[in-house]
């Protein structure tokens, strides 16, 4: 199933929605290209994946490289809504101790309001 992508706006954070696989190819350029545009338009990210049934190596190097176009923009990008398969990967690569992971999306959107609050 191929990756199908969704952007919304909540209370002023880009929501980005993905529906699909995550792998290396068109889908990890797809995400690449939308979430890039994102960051150059809002600094602050959700990627909502409760849609996606599987992440290849190719797709966890993609997810690494916007954190780090994020955080190189003054960004942030958090991940939500995580399926047990993606979150296993990302348990047993370390990639936790990297990605803020919320268990829901309005956490992940609230989380930047108690940031700019503190």
């Amino acid at each position: 199933m191929e990756l199908k992508l969704s952007v919304r706006t909540v209370d002023g954070v880009t929501v980005v929605d993905c529906q699909g696989r995550i792998v290396f190819g068109e889908e990890t350029a797809d995400l690449r290209d939308t979430v890039r545009r994102m960051i150059a338009q809002s600094k602050r990210i959700v990627l909502n994946l409760q849609g996606v049934n599987y992440i290849d190596s190719g797709g966890l190097g993609t997810l690494v490289a916007l954190y780090a176009t994020a955080q190189n923009a003054g960004g942030s990008i958090k991940l939500a809504n995580l399926t047990p398969r993606v979150d296993d990967v990302l348990q047993v690569t370390k990639l936790v101790t990297i990605f803020q992971i919320y268990d829901s999306e309005e956490a992940a959107v609230q989380s930047f309001k108690k940031g700019a609050a503190a």
